[in-house]
């Protein structure tokens, strides 16, 4: 069991990724992608975690979320399976069985998530009811700044 959770903790290591586009001098637009097997909860935690990591670049304090999007871009396709036939001779009469392996399944695509950002500094109007980004991204803040978002994990 803990090398199964090993193992897709590894495969969801890089998994994820974000685009931030300023709009305005205290708004922003994040656009963030996760792997199918993040879900659209890993693509939430992405958008969120990468609102609060923008808002300390730029300068701000606390953000609130005024719009939000998403879709579900994830397809799964089964590829083509194969018919195996396997024979024997007995007592005269050739006996044959055939069976169908079915192909590998494929799951390819991503969920997205859309936010749209107001940034705030301490103090200012309207900074009292935004999210504190530094809380909001826990005690190693100061890493996820540095290094952005690259897991749903």
């Amino acid at each position: 069991m803990r090398i199964a959770f090993v193992l897709v903790a590894a495969a969801l290591a890089g998994c994820a990724s974000a685009q931030a586009t300023r709009t305005s001098q205290n708004t922003l637009q994040i656009d963030a992608g996760a792997a199918p097997e993040c879900g659209a909860q890993g693509a939430a935690r992405v958008a969120a975690k990468s609102a609060a990591i923008e808002t300390l670049r730029a300068g701000y304090d606390r953000y609130i979320i005024t719009g939000g999007q998403s879709q579900n871009n994830v397809s799964t396709t089964r590829m083509p399976g194969r018919f195996q036939t396997t024979g024997a001779m007995s007592g005269g009469v050739y006996r044959t069985t055939t069976t169908y392996v079915p192909g590998p399944t494929v799951t390819t695509g991503s969920h997205d998530r859309s936010l749209s950002v107001v940034m705030f500094r301490e103090g200012e109007p309207g900074a009292e009811e935004a999210v504190d980004a530094r809380e909001a991204l826990g005690p190693e803040w100061q890493d996820l700044v540095k290094s952005g978002i690259r897991s749903c994990l």
